[in-house]
């Protein structure tokens, strides 16, 4: 997981309750790209053709998206 300073992300409430989540995430996809861009959050997923990114303002967001797509699956 990469590290990310309480600054960077101070605005964003919740955030330090999703850590374990995010953790749990990347240690189940390896693959998948999580990062911190100072103002919202993304995630590259790999594909045969490509990548799958998606962007999301909060890291719940972008976990709920990531954990949903899991389920479709």
């Amino acid at each position: 997981m990469s590290s990310v300073s309480a600054m960077m992300i101070r605005g964003e409430p919740g955030y330090v309750d999703q850590v374990p989540r995010r953790a749990a995430y990347e240690a189940a996809h390896p693959d998948v790209k999580i990062t911190y861009y100072g103002g919202f959050w993304q995630a590259v997923i790999p594909e045969a053709a490509g990548e799958t990114v998606i962007t999301r303002y909060e890291l719940k967001a972008l976990l709920d998206k990531l954990e949903a797509l899991d389920r479709e699956q």
